[in-house]
This record gives structure tokens, sequence and C-alpha cells, in this order.
């Protein structure tokens, strides 16, 4: 039997390598043309329901008395940015017929190769695809109901007019955050230490401070603020009385967020083998010691990520201080949508919102991406 003679009970030989040798193959790839098909015809679909909704989008600005020639260039510049989808598809159909081709050759290697390309392109526009859905779907959205969403959340003039009453109140919120995060990083760890008491002599304190954390993660929010916003000036207490709104909100929210940061600092300081720790006591430190050198540096860099997490919720709830009477950016916005039967300025707000909350998310991410790496290295 010769070299190049294929063996008793394997398939027929579909290829050769380099220097004329033999090889068996399994099944071969499947046919991607219904995939490569049918991302073809979504991207057609899609283009055209986009060119619907952009010359519905173009209508919609000339009944505002806001479409124009530029409107109409970007609108256009839009239509032909929406023909790259079709760049994907034809892609998915050009690889699906050199696979075709490929197979019928016996060139396994290269059918496969064109069928993995090809419905990774037909999957590309399917995704793509997804996303301008679902914009085609906001921009129906709003001009549903002959515009009355738009000019309910997205009123232009009206947002650009109020833009400076709100952001100089959103001043409060940021205000009202900063302090409060600083306070909560330094009120958690106390807790969490208080949590972490050891001995007999420990435990008084532990119980203190898991009762403590256990009421205020199981108190909602607003409910906090409310009690001691209204709550403490109708005690008379001196100096706490004479307190500004903003003040109590930022006792409250660290009160709140504090028992949140706690079980953050608590795990963190858990994860640390305790190797570490009674080495620590061997080299005669004492056990306050031992948390400032040993264990809180290395527990610190791990909790960065869920403590940003917990900063993000943070800055979200500055906006329930309105119900304490703090004229914050929300506040402000009501009483502007208010006065003009719209609520166009509580959009303003959301924007401020996720304009300072999404570059933090990303940073939470990038810093976990980076730990994971540091630990599977």
């Amino acid at each position: 039997m010769s070299e190049n003679t294929p063996k008793p009970g394997t398939k027929p030989l579909l290829g050769l390598y380099e220097g004329g040798r033999s090889w068996s193959a399994s099944a071969p790839p499947k046919d991607t043309t219904n995939w490569a098909a049918t991302a073809l015809i979504v991207s057609i679909f899609i283009l055209l329901a986009s060119w619907k909704t952009l010359r519905d989008i173009y209508g919609a600005l000339t009944e505002l008395d806001a479409g124009g020639s530029i409107s109409a260039a970007l609108l256009v510049l839009c239509g032909l940015v929406m023909l790259l989808l079709l760049r994907p598809a034809t892609n998915s159909w050009r690889a699906s017929a050199m696979a075709k081709n490929a197979l019928a050759g016996n060139d396994l290697i290269a059918a496969r190769i064109a069928a993995a390309a090809s419905r990774e392109s037909a999957f590309s526009t399917l995704g793509y695809g997804a996303v301008i859905v679902l914009l085609l779907a906001g921009a129906q959205f709003l001009m549903a109901n002959d515009l009355a969403v738009s000019r309910t959340f997205v009123q232009l003039p009206l947002i650009f007019s109020s833009f400076g009453l709100v952001l100089k109140a959103f001043w409060v919120n940021v205000y009202i955050f900063v302090l409060a995060e600083v306070l909560v990083l330094i009120w958690g760890l106390v807790v969490a230490i208080a949590r972490l008491m050891p001995g007999e002599a420990g435990r008084p304190v532990r119980m203190i401070a898991t009762i403590y954390t256990d009421m205020f993660r199981g108190m909602p929010a607003i409910i906090n603020i409310y009690l001691i916003g209204f709550g403490i000036p109708l005690t008379g207490l001196p100096y706490l009385k004479d307190l500004s709104p903003e003040s109590y909100a930022i006792i409250a929210l660290t009160l709140t967020y504090g028992a949140y940061v706690a079980e953050v600092y608590r795990s963190g300081i858990d994860s640390i083998h305790r190797s570490q720790v009674a080495a620590a006591r061997s080299l005669g430190l004492s056990y306050m010691q031992t948390l400032r050198y040993v264990v809180l540096p290395q527990a610190v860099r791990r909790i960065i990520p869920p403590l940003l997490n917990d900063f993000i919720g943070l800055q979200k709830d500055t906006a329930l201080v309105n119900v304490i009477g703090s004229i914050d950016a929300f506040n402000q916005a009501r009483i502007v949508g208010a006065n003009s039967f719209n609520l166009s300025p509580v959009t303003t707000v959301a924007l401020l919102f996720i304009v300072i909350t999404i570059p933090q998310a990303r940073f939470v991410d990038r810093l976990l991406e980076r730990e994971q790496r540091r630990t599977q290295s």
C-alpha cells in the first residue's frame, strides 16, 4: 500500500499537505448560503426602513420649522452611511460562494476558512442591523402621535433655554456626592473594622456594627433622607437643627452608603489570606498595625471596582434630595417643567447624570479587566 493510499475505513481524501502527503478529514463545513442570504435580505430591508425613517425625520423637522439645507445634507449623509451595512452582507455571500467552490475542488481547509468568514460576516450584519433597528425604533417613537412624544420629552428650545438653570442646580448634586463619597470612604472603613474586631471583647462592637449595616442596608435611601431632613430640625438639637438641606442629605447618604461600603471593605479584608496576618503578628505587629500596613493596602486595591459601582449609585441617589426641599438639578427641572407643562428639562437632568456616570462605568470595566489579567498572569 502506497503512502498516498487512504487507509481502510477512512473518508475520501479532500486535500494534500505540502510534499504530497495525504490526509483524511472529518465532515465538510456546513453550507452557509442560508446565513448569507438572510444577512443580505435583512440588510436590504433595514436599509429601506432607514431611508423611510430619515424621510419621516425630515418631514418632522420641516413641521417644526427646523428643516433646511443643513438638515437635509445631514440626513442624506446618514442615508449613505447606512449603505455600509451591505458590505458585510455581500462579503458573507461572496465567502459562501468561495466555500462552495473550495469544497467542490476538495480543498477542505479553504472551504472551512471561507465558511467561517461567511458566518462571521453574516453575524456582523445581523448584529449591526439590530443596533440600527433599535435606533430606528427610537426615532419612530419620538415621532409617534404627531410628534407628541418628542414635544413632551425633547423640546429643544425649552432644553436650551433652561439648560443654564438646570446646570447651575446640578452643581448642588455634585457638591453632595463629592463630600458624601469622602465621608462614606472613612465611615465605611470604621464600620468594617468594627465588624472584624477579634476576640470576646470585640463581640459588642461587632454586634453594634452588624445591626447598623443590616438596618441601613434594608432601609430605602429616600426614607432615610426624609427622616433626617425633616426629623432633625423638629428635634431642636443644637447645631444640627440649623443645618442646610444639603447637609442633611450628606448625612443621610453617608449613613446609607456607609453600610454598603462597609460590607465591600469587609469582603476585601476577608479575601486576604490569613497566613499574611499570622506572619505580620509573628513579627510583632499589633492587630491594628497588621490591618494598616499589611491587610488594608492589599484589600483596597481589590475593592476599587465595587467601590466605584457604589459611588455611581450614590451619585444617582443625590436626586432624592428634592424630597427635603433642596434645589438640586431634578427639583429645578421640575419647577421649569411645571411652569411650561413639559418634561424636557427633566430629560436634561437625565443626560447630565448619564454624562458623569458612563465614563466611571467604563473606568470600572477597565479596572476589572486589568485585575483579571494580573491574576491570570
